[in-house]
């Protein structure tokens, strides 16, 4: 790998392993609707390996999505260890010590987002691949949700420390912070109340689910309530100051916390349908939610894929020769609409009839979702590559030919 100085890394990095860890949970959705599993809410080893095993067709898809779980998962916590070894050793350098007094302190907020990404890749990898795993959910549940927990105390230990400072010094840059950067906070909170969200919806033990729930309200509420501070305050800066071309991907951030509260609502309704009123969830009502979610996604992407395109965003930092750690947000909202996608066309198209499964409709409208997943993958290589294998030389020949 390219060697990075300690002074010059960012924590930002660790959106290349979130990348790839919501690139392999990505591949689960396939399992997750296309695959019966009417046993469990989740598919299990037990639903896939027997149809595998059966060969066929079927069995011949299924390899394609098993295999980029585990390529996929690999890459995740490569990265992973990469990063907390650069992050440890950048700790001790005066960079660090300005980053703490910038505005930039929330670029921090990237380590729990992706600790709880680490979470939700281990709980599909198991699912999938260890047998009779499910048998013992009701022992797992509980230890995601202190997994969880921890991760949230850790995030609230970083938010806390540069938001109140921002309220006592009122040193917050709004000039130079003309963007809507400071979103991954909230994309780090709504990350962990879909992570509470699970055991809230899955587990079939009272305490569980009620202790789950109620912590995913609580960091969905965090994360809700900082999402309209945050908005109108990037959006002041925007507007007033236009928007820093290297922060250009910031506009798509509200994406993967669209998903993110489309998750959530779809576990803490399930959740609170079987454990409180032991009926099935409306599917009507998860067509309606996930519907209006999914069309202010529709909104933020055009928008932010415009303002990327006016500024040049692209072929600057994605095949041009400068490097930007934030142009790895680019990856999350294109995974982020794949998810959203599965999930509205699985429970609310589906479930409500209105569109067959394996219909030729149902195919047709998989496609645009499927086409977005692999653009999305092609662009997370192009900037691994570029910032973590491509060396100074190289770029500067791929500079001049181009």
């Amino acid at each position: 790998m390219r060697r990075i100085p300690h002074e010059s890394y960012s924590p930002l990095y660790f959106l290349a392993s979130l990348g790839f860890g919501g690139t392999a949970v990505s591949f689960f959705m396939y399992f997750m609707f296309l695959v019966p599993h009417p046993d469990t809410p989740m598919p299990t080893f037990e639903d896939v390996f027997p149809r595998l095993m059966d060969g066929g067709l079927s069995a011949l898809w299924m390899v394609i999505p098993l295999l980029g779980m585990v390529v996929f998962a690999v890459l995740h916590f490569y990265f992973l260890a990469w990063n907390i070894q650069k992050y440890m050793a950048f700790k001790q350098t005066t960079s660090y010590a300005k980053l703490l007094q910038s505005s930039n302190h929330v670029a921090l907020m990237a380590i729990p987002l992706t600790l709880s990404m680490s979470i939700n890749v281990l709980f599909v990898l198991g699912a999938i691949f260890v047998p009779g795993l499910w048998g013992q959910i009701e022992y797992l549940l509980p230890l995601a949700t202190i997994a969880f927990a921890l991760v949230g105390w850790y995030a609230i230990r970083i938010f806390n420390n540069y938001f109140s400072r921002f309220i006592v010094n009122g040193d917050f840059d709004f000039v130079n912070m003309n963007s809507l950067s400071h979103m991954i906070s909230i994309f780090a909170f709504s990350m962990i109340a879909v992570g509470f969200a699970a055991p809230a919806g899955m587990s079939h033990a009272l305490a569980t689910s009620v202790i789950s729930l109620l912590l995913s309200i609580f960091f969905a509420s965090i994360a809700a309530s900082l999402a309209i501070v945050k908005i109108t305050i990037g959006l002041r800066a925007i507007f007033k100051h236009g928007i820093a071309k290297e922060a250009g991907p910031t506009l798509w951030i509200m994406i993967p916390v669209l998903t993110m509260f489309g998750v959530a609502f779809v576990r803490l309704y399930a959740g609170v349908s079987h454990n409180f009123y032991h009926v099935q969830p409306s599917p009507y009502l998860t067509l309606l939610v996930l519907a209006t979610l999914f069309s202010l996604q529709i909104l933020f992407g055009a928008v932010g894929y415009r303002v990327m395109q006016q500024l040049d965003y692209f072929k600057t930092y994605v095949s041009g020769p400068e490097r930007s750690p934030g142009s790895f947000t680019l990856i999350c909202p294109g995974i982020a609409f794949f998810v959203q996608g599965m999930f509205l066309l699985g429970w609310g198209m589906v479930k409500t009839n209105i569109v067959p499964l394996f219909s030729p409709i149902y195919f047709l409208l998989l496609i645009p979702l499927v086409y977005i997943q692999l653009k999305t993958i092609r662009v997370l290589f192009l900037l691994v590559y570029k910032h973590f294998w491509q060396t100074e030389r190289k770029a500067a020949i791929v500079e001049s030919a181009s």
